[in-house]
């Protein structure tokens, strides 16, 4: 595909100076040669004996019938194939005698700068078209700098306590967080939510914790891992000028023969962590889950790709919920073709159940977490949309914003069978990332409590406003009785007491976000009153993550207050280069600090975590 974008560039060139050979020989000297300036002369082998007439090294003199495109292979393609742009040359005519000095007619003047200037827009049009400049928030080599720039691995370390105790209820459980740690950086774009996962996981027994990180073992990791460098292409960070469809249709070419097998998946697995069916997952929303264990010294193992559908391009969401009374786990896929959304359940053994396919949407829309109560399913329909033909052309992100789109808000009964009882509503600018959590008031209202993205705009720039909300609909009506905002604060990747899911509850506890996933500090809002009732903000210079609750516990049950627990998360000051796993009160109104332990090294900013209990583990 590059050679034939090299020979196609020479033809334009070639073109250009074919008709600069039309010209009547009054007008166009026979003695007239091209002044070409360039980066690097050595690199041209050969060219005219006239050459030798230049006045400096870094200048060749071209006669107007010679091919001015031998720079192409010369100079230009050894550099495409590297996927950087050389340096722009910029093309000048000179009219020079074999005998006389350079002269320049006054009648040439005119034509001289047209001839330059269409030069210099057909070779800068040529390079936007062949490999556009980034965007920062794509641009792995921006992205991906201070504390979101990968790590190594690390095998299990013993961390100090530098602060408190470690609590009771944290003994012989483990938390552990994932997100993205590319292997290996492209030439082209990535996205800070794309990358390899890694897994951060700390155990704690006797009152000291164990730290250990470790790539989760995909499909795409281990391919890139044996290649040496990049092979699955980013699709969600998408594709910018030919050189990345040219990447595209050889990967395609490669998946045709067998070299890349497309059944295995494409995903990183680096959003989140999930527990259910007795298996410790890490997941994405572009692959299927992979399982994961937790061994008994601390360090971390991936088991395999959870295969439980064998079509290509299997997904599942990185956010399943998992109901603590019935034990089921209810789950959905987004797909790029009709049906664009499909739901389905696992049994308390993991066993699939039933899929019903929402055959009402008419675009692959973005839907990245969900809502579910006793009854009901509830997901947002966004203004974001899956579009697959602008990724393809070499015309961006995977992800599109529509404002034309009026967003609704979709409520499926939870063991329905097809989406003939699905309600829609629309909720004009309701665009929700997360479900904090979803519940029913009585027999006609259900209530949803998210963050929503103001600034679709801008949704792949780290700096993308969410706030929280809550929603009360009447479903006897199908209206949208009330929408609040909950706090003034850019709120995200926040969390409740897990005991309240699907049920009435009053607190969440969310990182104020610096940038996503980069948070200043941790509040808790009071959703009935719509009150912060609680903060703590980590310091000039240090940011923290997720705000996770943990129940406390009893030696014989959890806590039956709501409140009573702790928030943690990884904090890393950017000052000094540490690393902190921080635990919080979660009942005080400055959410003081139990314990802090410092991480061995740095922890790069990440998604989602979770907190596995001794139960929790002994089942794996």
């Amino acid at each position: 595909m590059c050679n034939l974008i090299c020979k196609r560039s020479v033809h334009l060139f070639d073109l250009f100076f074919s008709i600069l050979n039309q010209f009547p020989s009054h007008s166009l000297p026979s003695k007239m040669y091209y002044s070409i300036s360039l980066s690097n002369p050595s690199k041209i082998p050969s060219y005219h004996s006239k050459n030798s007439k230049a006045k400096s090294r870094k200048t060749i003199l071209y006669h107007h019938k010679e091919r001015v495109p031998r720079l192409l292979p010369s100079e230009i393609f050894p550099l495409m194939k590297t996927h950087q742009a050389p340096h722009f040359r910029k093309f000048r005519m000179v009219a020079k005698n074999e005998t006389t000095k350079p002269s320049s007619p006054p009648s040439l003047s005119f034509l001289s700068t047209l001839a330059s200037d269409a030069a210099q827009f057909i070779y800068s049009s040529i390079f936007k078209a062949i490999a556009p400049p980034l965007d920062p928030s794509v641009d792995p080599k921006h992205v991906f700098t201070g504390n979101f720039a990968p790590v190594e691995e690390m095998v299990p370390t013993e961390c100090p306590v530098v602060e408190g105790e470690l609590p009771s209820s944290l003994e012989g459980a483990a938390y552990i967080r994932n997100g993205p740690n590319p292997q290996f950086l492209p030439q082209r774009a990535l996205h800070s939510f794309e990358g390899d996962g890694m897994l951060h996981s700390l155990r704690f027994s006797n009152g000291r914790a164990i730290y250990c990180s470790r790539y989760v073992k995909t499909y795409k990791y281990t391919t890139e891992r044996d290649a040496g460098g990049p092979v699955i292409l980013n699709f969600f960070s998408g594709f910018y000028g030919l050189i990345d469809v040219a990447r595209y249709f050889r990967f395609i070419g490669q998946s045709m023969k067998g070299q890349v097998e497309r059944l295995k998946g494409f995903g990183g697995a680096n959003i989140n962590v999930a527990f259910f069916g007795k298996k410790l997952m890490a997941l994405c929303e572009s692959d299927l889950p992979y399982i994961i264990d937790l061994t008994q010294d601390g360090d971390i193992e991936t088991l395999g790709r959870w295969e439980f559908d064998m079509r290509m391009f299997a997904n599942m969401t990185a956010h399943p919920k998992v109901d603590e009374v019935t034990k089921e786990t209810s789950a959905y896929r987004v797909n790029f073709l009709s049906p664009f959304l499909t739901f389905f359940r696992f049994d308390e053994n993991g066993v699939k159940q039933n899929e019903v396919n929402i055959l009402s949407m008419k675009q692959p829309s973005l839907i990245h977490d969900f809502g579910v109560t006793k009854r009901f399913m509830i997901f947002g329909e966004t203004q974001l949309v899956l579009n697959t033909a602008k990724m393809i052309w070499g015309r961006g992100s995977l992800l599109e914003y529509r404002p034309t789109i009026t967003p609704r808000i979709g409520i499926l009964p939870r063991y329905a069978t097809d989406d003939s009882d699905l309600m829609w509503l629309e909720a004009p600018g309701f665009n929700p990332l997360h479900v904090l959590n979803a519940w029913e008031n009585g027999e006609d209202e259900i209530v949803m409590v998210a963050t929503n993205i103001k600034s679709l705009e801008n949704i792949l720039v780290k700096r993308v406003f969410t706030t929280l909300e809550k929603l009360v609909i009447n479903m006897r009506t199908g209206k949208l009785i009330s929408r609040k905002s909950l706090s003034p604060k850019p709120l995200e990747l926040g969390s409740i007491n897990p005991s309240y899911a699907g049920k009435r509850n009053r607190y969440v506890y969310m990182a104020v976000m610096d940038e996503i996933p980069r948070a200043s500090g941790v509040v808790k809002i009071d959703v009935e009153t719509g009150r912060e009732v609680g903060s703590r903000f980590f310091g000039a210079g240090c940011f923290g993550g997720e705000a996770l609750f943990v129940r406390k516990e009893t030696e014989n049950a959890a806590s039956e207050d709501e409140d009573d627990g702790y928030v943690v998360t990884c904090t890393h000051d950017e000052n000094s280069g540490d690393s902190m796993f921080v635990v919080m009160d979660a009942k005080s109104p400055e959410l003081d600090i139990v314990a802090a332990v410092q991480v061995p090294r740095r922890v790069p900013y990440g998604f989602h975590g979770l907190f596995l209990t001794r139960e929790d583990l002994s089942s794996l």
